[in-house]
């Protein structure tokens, strides 16, 4: 299979996702979020770009009778009237249990809602990386690793996740790999401690100025959750089977 990486959601062309399968990656935190409250048995998420969205999704959704919350961050912080800010930590099985999750985050969502016209949409981060790359391996087609970024500009963080995504194929058999997808497999083979090699990083030192390391702790252990979250196009709302 061919493998490639984009570098943020600015640099997303959406005709060249077209028969491709797509892994979104935002590790710092959305994807992370995503994967872990659908771990913890939330029913859905729905990743939404603006606030107001957020808060119209949530009425559309409670008249259909679903328990709804609502969870994301703008410049890392908590949304004013809403539940959750964008730390998996806060998103545990008591919690989120058979609920339906609204997400909107800076760069997170956004990436995700610019996936639509891949023929698949996988949610990646390197919690769940290995699960990610078994699931590629049985889909067997050409993989984008989209990495979200900070504000359209380059993160570390997403570049080093997909590099161990790209490792971990590449561990026994051989892939066409873009210039891109190499340098993003060196750099992981060269720095696999995470935290060492992301913490001089822009994003990494905003979320510990804000004092959350437990966070960053967690979103970069490596394979501690087995799920492969999907996109469903047709709603446009992420679930796991």
């Amino acid at each position: 299979m061919k493998l490639d990486v984009i570098i943020s959601a600015d640099n997303i062309k959406e005709e060249y996702l077209e028969d491709k399968i797509v892994v979104v990656i935002d590790m710092l935190r959305a994807t992370s979020v995503i994967i872990t409250a659908l771990a913890n048995k939330a029913k859905e998420v729905f990743p939404i770009l603006t606030v107001e969205e957020a808060f119209n999704k949530k009425e559309e959704l409670l008249r259909d009778e679903k328990e709804v919350l609502l969870g994301g961050e703008r410049k890392a912080l908590k949304i004013e009237g809403f539940d959750f800010s964008n730390s998996p930590l806060e998103y545990t099985l008591e919690k989120v249990e058979g609920k339906t999750v609204i997400l909107s985050t800076t760069n997170g969502t956004r990436a995700i809602n610019l996936s639509l016209k891949a023929k698949e949409i996988l949610i990646g981060a390197i919690i769940n990386a290995k699960a990610v790359t078994e699931e590629l391996k049985k889909l067997n087609k050409d993989v984008v690793f989209i990495n979200a970024g900070t504000n359209g500009e380059f993160s570390m963080d997403d570049f080093i996740c997909s590099g161990y995504m790209i490792s971990l194929l590449c561990e026994k058999d051989n892939h066409e790999l873009s210039d891109i997808a190499k340098t993003a497999k060196y750099i992981y083979e060269n720095n696999t401690n995470l935290i060492d090699y992301i913490k001089d990083a822009r994003h990494f030192s905003i979320l510990k100025s804000l004092n959350l390391m437990k966070d960053l702790e967690y979103c970069c252990e490596k394979d501690i959750i087995d799920i492969v979250p999907k996109v469903e196009k047709s709603t446009k709302s992420i679930k796991y089977r």
